[in-house]
């Protein structure tokens, strides 16, 4: 058993294995890496810490990356995304360091980031970039044992690259967000998917015939008001990029300010990666009953002080659900601590979809290695060829074929001779 962790009961670790191994069925790119890791040991004696979100999914990547020889510590990125049996079972089973607890109060949560620090790590994975953050502002002695780190969230990958403008940012960052088999996939169907789970499984509410308003229209955001729309809701999109909300109204959806929504919607969902979409004037338009919730990674995209000003009262009705009475009466309900929605209420996305962007990760930390000492200190992508190969398993894990071309239409793709 590992000697150092902090979880909330090792007696869950049965559960938790079984959660892990459950989650692995639909993981097939991830299995496949692992098999070759197992073998080819590319991480062996690598210290590496991850602040990642502690889930079933989650547990696969960190049984990969201890397959490929990493001396890993595994913390948890967000104070309510931890599922407490797949921490329990990560400990007791796998003998990895998890220090993680479901509901920790802030304190806890960067004492646990400190404990990633601790470790020493020569490869951090970060889901939100505080790990690499607490390491630019607070431990700057760990930066020359650094070889690099990873990035998983929209989120951390715009800290990332502020970091780097404002010259900072002192060794190289694969931007694991910034690959196609992730952010078109991860973000648009697991984000879309996972996001309505977390608020039907907080509120128990019928989606169809509400008017749902979404902030933003990333990928994230995609996914949210495309679901919400098969679910039945009249959806409203909110933006501040001309190219996206056109693309927003041509998708279908109603596009405008989020005043002039704030007084129409019964459920504001978030996800842009800024602060603030919901403030005081959106709340002070709501009606009665509003939902809000948010799935950026961060609760800053809800002016919850605001809110918590605003109210003469504050109950809770359900578990997640925080309602403040305004002094006229009206009810806002916020969800999850404006935390994200998906992980606080429900058990974040489908191990399906995670499987590629975990394989990102597993190749990410592989490709640092690869490259130790060739990269600069920016935010990479990783090469395309390796979004294909993942793509070509994650299709051959789904039974799916496709063409390849003939000989004759790759001279022709590859000539300018030939045209009508």
């Amino acid at each position: 058993m590992a000697n150092n962790y902090d979880v909330k009961d090792l007696g869950l670790a049965e559960v938790g294995r079984q959660r892990i191994e459950w989650a692995a069925l639909e993981m097939p790119v991830l299995k496949l890496i692992r098999e070759r890791f197992e073998k080819e040991r590319p991480l062996e004696g690598i210290k590496l810490s991850a602040c990642l979100h502690v889930t079933a999914e989650t547990a696969n990547l960190a049984r990969t990356l201890a397959a490929g020889g990493a001396d890993m510590v595994l913390v948890a990125s967000n104070p309510l995304s931890t599922q407490d049996d797949v921490a329990a079972a990560l400990v007791s089973i796998d003998e990895i360091p998890v220090y993680a607890i479901k509901g920790e109060d802030n304190e806890t949560y960067y004492q646990h980031l400190k404990a990633a620090l601790d470790h020493n790590p020569q490869i951090t994975m970060d889901d939100g970039a505080d790990l690499v953050t607490g390491m630019l502002k607070e431990r700057r002695d760990l930066l020359t044992n650094l070889i690099g780190s990873t990035e998983e969230t929209t989120t951390g990958v715009i800290r990332l690259k502020a970091m780097a403008k404002d010259g900072v940012l002192s060794f190289p960052v694969v931007a694991v967000n910034d690959s196609l088999t992730k952010h078109l996939f991860d973000n648009r169907y697991g984000t879309g998917q996972s996001t309505l789970d977390g608020v039907i499984r907080a509120t128990n509410v019928l989606i169809a015939g509400k008017t749902v308003v979404v902030g933003g229209y990333g990928w994230c955001s995609k996914g949210i008001a495309m679901r919400a729309k098969g679910l039945g809701a009249d959806v409203i999109v909110t933006e501040i990029d001309p190219v996206k909300a056109l693309e927003a109204a041509m998708d279908g959806f109603r596009v405008m300010p989020m005043i002039e929504a704030a007084g129409t919607g019964d459920i504001f969902i978030t996800a842009t990666g800024d602060i603030h979409v919901l403030d005081g004037e959106d709340f002070a338009a709501m009606k009665d009953g509003a939902i809000v919730c948010n799935s950026g990674h961060f609760n800053v995209e809800i002016n919850i002080p605001d809110l918590e000003k605003m109210a003469v009262e504050k109950r809770q009705p359900r578990a997640f659900i925080d309602q403040y009475v305004m002094s006229d009466g009206r009810r806002i309900n916020l969800l999850g601590e404006g935390r994200l929605i998906n992980l606080a209420s429900a058990e974040g996305h489908p191990s399906a979809v995670m499987d590629m962007s975990f394989a990102n990760q597993a190749l990410a930390s592989e490709f640092l290695l690869r490259n130790k000492g060739k990269l600069e200190a920016k935010v990479y992508a990783l090469p395309e060829e390796v979004d294909r190969e993942i793509a070509a398993l994650k299709l051959a894990g789904m039974g799916i074929r496709i063409d390849t071309l003939t000989s004759e239409q790759e001279r022709y793709l590859n000539s300018w001779e030939e045209g009508t």
